[in-house]
């Protein structure tokens, strides 16, 4: 069974966490099972009770004290509570600002290797710009903690003058550190951006590309609104039967050349005859014989990916159909990879044209057809 991602949110109190979750719920699945682990101080819990009625399937708080420091003992047994009596499609955990990320993912990290049950996906750090705190520190520890930092989203921006937005950019850029950052559109952020691909978002194939389509923008505010990403969908469709394999070497060449602050995430499904290692080292073992093609997810996270085997077959696009070749023979054209990556704002035109000029999504061998759509 896939081990169930976590991802991380953090910040000062009242910078606009529990806002982000709650904006996040209505962007999935009905039955997609989240549940939350939250650190809370003192004995009301005003927060895991809001989360509670918005649909959030368990909620596990570790009480007065920070999850990074004398709680970290307790993560354990509080996931594999949720993991036991909720079996959550994902876990969020939310913690205040006072827990550095450094700690907490390092600690999620040893109880994914150790139980095989977990695996990190992102860490997000929320900063309220209008009451800015934190980010003052940059001397090396804070560049270490600062390293664990997947995303920085930067929330109330609309509520001050461009003056101070940029105070805060420029204190974030002190730490000298390649991190990715949005701003949120009123506490709200795309989930294509904070989640990574897993088995319950696979289900449904246009999850795969984060509900994003040239027709559709990912939610309709505002038309003027200033996307904070830019989106790529990418098809590789394999003619022939039986269809071949996506080629790994250069899909791994691929994952492990792409820039943190250019590329924030890579979502796909992918018909392998054999499972690519995860950043990690570790392979699934899960799927049929060595040389037998098999559908893997791949999940790419500023840096780090998973690969892990998936049972249901790959939706071939619509614009995809049997043909006749000259001979009247029917020629079966398949879909061996979808996917969607998405950038940071100004990259989209660069790595459309990097992925089009070939050598970094390609089938085993000759032939294939490769479509990069620019969606956003």
């Amino acid at each position: 069974m896939a081990p169930i991602p976590i991802t991380i949110i953090t910040g000062f109190l009242g910078s606009g966490k529990t806002t982000l979750i709650l904006n996040l719920i209505p962007q999935l699945p009905n039955t997609y099972r989240l549940a939350l682990l939250k650190n809370e101080f003192g004995d009301v819990a005003i927060d895991s009770q809001l989360a509670s009625s918005a649909a959030i399937t368990g909620v596990q708080e570790l009480l007065n004290g920070c999850i990074c420091c004398n709680l970290v003992g307790q993560l354990g047994d509080a996931l594999e509570t949720l993991r036991r009596d909720v079996a959550p499609d994902r876990i969020v955990i939310e913690t205040s600002g006072s827990a550095f990320p450094a700690t907490l993912a390092m600690e999620v990290n040893r109880l994914g290797r150790e139980t095989g049950q977990y695996v990190l996906d992102g860490v997000v750090v929320v900063i309220d710009v209008e009451n800015w705190k934190g980010y003052e520190d940059t001397s090396y520890t804070a560049k270490m903690q600062q390293k664990y930092t997947d995303l920085i989203v930067f929330n109330k921006w609309e509520l001050v003058d461009e003056r101070m937005y940029e105070d805060c950019l420029d204190r974030v850029g002190d730490l000298e550190l390649q991190i990715a950052n949005v701003k949120s559109d009123k506490g709200r952020v795309d989930q294509s951006l904070l989640l990574g691909l897993d088995s319950a978002l696979a289900k449904d194939g246009d999850s795969v590309h984060g509900g994003y389509s040239k027709d559709k923008q990912p939610h309709d505010h505002s038309a003027d609104h200033q996307n904070e990403v830019e989106v790529l969908s990418v098809n590789l469709v394999s003619e022939g039967d039986p269809p071949k394999s996506v080629n790994l070497d250069s899909l791994e060449t691929f994952l492990l050349s792409a820039p943190k602050d250019e590329v924030y995430r890579i979502k796909a499904i992918v018909s392998a005859s054999h499972p690519l290692a995860s950043s990690s080292g570790d392979v699934d073992e899960s799927a049929g014989p060595a040389g037998s093609i098999n559908t893997y997810i791949l999940n790419w996270a500023f840096g780090r990916w998973t690969f892990t085997h998936k049972t249901s077959t790959l939706p071939a696009p619509l614009n995809v159909a049997s043909s006749t070749t000259r001979s009247g023979l029917s020629t079966k054209h398949e879909t061996i990879l979808r996917m969607t990556i998405v950038l940071a704002r100004g990259e989209g035109t660069k790595w459309k044209g990097r992925i089009e000029k070939g050598g970094m999504i390609e089938q085993e061998g000759e032939g294939g057809f490769l479509m990069v759509d620019r969606v956003i």
